[in-house]
């Protein structure tokens, strides 16, 4: 059954152009269990004993809510199981199938499940880590839900549309396991919970060495243990080989561990083992059973359909070349539309953005304008409010120097005018006196210099006289 074919164009587009509302977060080596997805395991407690290095934990959100919990192996390109919880019969089937880029390259900045076509050649080694949706085309497997869409509604059924959450089953095989499941959940194990909020789910597949397109292993068997833990709990597994489609097992959930890899735990002290009630247990398996004989009771019935089926088997042949145009034709239709919205998105987006700008520039340039207008406006007045303070500081000061000098001219006595007045005229009418003046002092001067050289002279030959008579004898003076 191909999804393309099931699911409406209108939803088919909307989800193809508006990507983004699934997130399947690939859980860090330092984070507890599956994170915030512990919730979907019993006692918030992962299945112990599943430590390889090419397991993987995925908490599969959709609406930015967790929705389930998967263990990956990317050796063989398949979940080992998921875990969630049973929420309500689905009304109906939408698929939209995502994958999970972390997976291949966890360097990438994809945080969410995309479509694989919108990511071909921007994810480094996209499908090293994982199935791709062309691993199943023309292998004569379908893509197999671990978490069967069926037993969720609305988002949680549309987060179980991921290549993490499906295992290659064959048609008849997938169509039998989730029949029967999805009976088994609905008509055996919630009735017979008492909280069906406390009812875990672990579904899971035991990997084989038969590998679709070289990579994808096909599993060997399929598995489903349930845990009530709630008062009168109880604890259950069924087990599907894949080469017996028609029988479908009940056994322990500790018999199940021994079939899976060696330590394996599936729940945190067993669900409890030691306080279920065993009449609560038997009427769970008796209920299982009911559902088992009504299936194998039909086994004859499903003869005869499948050989009516041949028939439409050959139509499908025949029809299966225009199912593949139809197809493509789709796919291109789908394309071309999102392009179309991506490109007339870029377009109004680069539209709005010049016109924003525009508009920017255009008030920017009105505020500055309008801010500079209101300053020149502003400084008129205080320009001419300086320029009168001015005039009238130098008016002010011109009547302070004129006050001054009327002053200092009024001040002036007479007397000191008049001498003013007078001094040219007594200082040319002095002029003959002072040269009389002048050389009556010269010749006195000379007289007087005169006089002191004889002064000087006498007292000279004065002296030399004495000093003659005092040192010269008188006999002398004789001779």
């Amino acid at each position: 059954r191909e999804s393309t074919m099931e699911t409406p164009v209108v939803f088919l587009l909307c989800l193809s152009v508006f990507p983004g509302f699934s997130q399947g977060r690939v859980i860090r080596e330092e984070e507890t269990g599956f994170a915030e997805c512990n919730v979907f395991f019993s006692g918030r407690v992962p299945p112990e004993g599943f430590s390889e290095p090419f397991h993987v934990k995925i908490c599969q959100q959709y609406n930015k809510e967790p929705r389930f919990a998967t263990l990956y192996s990317t050796k063989d390109k398949i979940p080992l199981y998921s875990a969630f919880k049973y929420t309500k019969a689905a009304q109906s089937e939408e698929e939209d199938w995502l994958v999970e880029p972390q997976i291949d390259d966890p360097e990438n900045d994809l945080q969410e499940m995309v479509h694989e076509a919108d990511i071909a050649g921007s994810v480094a080694s996209l499908g090293t880590n994982q199935a791709l949706t062309s691993d199943y085309v023309g292998s004569g497997y379908e893509r197999g839900l671990l978490n069967p869409s069926l037993l969720n509604e609305k988002d949680f059924q549309m987060a179980t549309y991921t290549l993490t959450n499906a295992v290659p089953l064959s048609p008849s095989l997938s169509k039998s396991w989730h029949r029967d499941i999805r009976r088994v959940v609905e008509e055996a194990l919630v009735p017979h919970c008492s909280k069906k909020d406390h009812l875990y789910l672990l579904a899971g597949a035991i990997p084989s060495n038969v590998l679709v397109n070289g990579k994808v292993s096909v599993p060997e068997t399929l598995w489903l243990a349930a845990c009530c833990d709630a008062p009168e709990g109880w604890s259950l597994a069924l087990v599907k080989k894949v080469k017996e489609e028609n029988i479908l097992a009940d056994l322990a959930v500790g018999e199940l561990e021994q079939q899976l890899p060696a330590g394996v735990q599936l729940f945190k002290g067993n669900c409890g083992e030691d306080n279920q009630r065993q009449e609560k247990m038997e009427a769970v398996l008796q209920a299982v059973a009911l559902i088992r004989s009504g299936e194998q009771g039909g086994t004859s019935d499903n003869q005869e359909a499948k050989d009516s089926g041949f028939v439409r088997k050959v139509a499908g042949i025949i029809a299966t070349p225009f199912i593949k145009l139809l197809e493509l034709l789709i796919y291109v239709f789908v394309e071309l539309v999102k392009f179309v919205f991506r490109f007339l998105w870029l377009v109004v987006k680069r539209v709005v953005s010049t016109v924003l700008n525009g508009v920017s520039n255009l008030w920017n340039g009105v505020v500055f304008y309008l801010t500079e207008i209101s300053k020149v406006l502003i400084s008129i007045p205080c320009d001419v409010g300086k320029v009168i303070v001015n005039i009238l500081q130098g008016f002010w000061g011109i009547v302070q120097d004129v006050a001054l000098i009327t002053y200092k001219v009024l001040s002036i006595p007479m007397g000191f005018v008049l001498h003013l007045a007078a001094f040219p005229y007594y200082t040319i009418c002095a002029i003959p006196s002072l040269l009389n003046d002048i050389a009556t002092g010269i010749g006195g001067t000379f007289s007087l210099v005169i006089d002191a050289m004889g002064t000087l002279l006498h007292g000279f030959y004065y002296l030399a006289a004495h000093i003659v008579k005092r040192f010269v004898p008188k006999g002398s003076s004789d001779d």
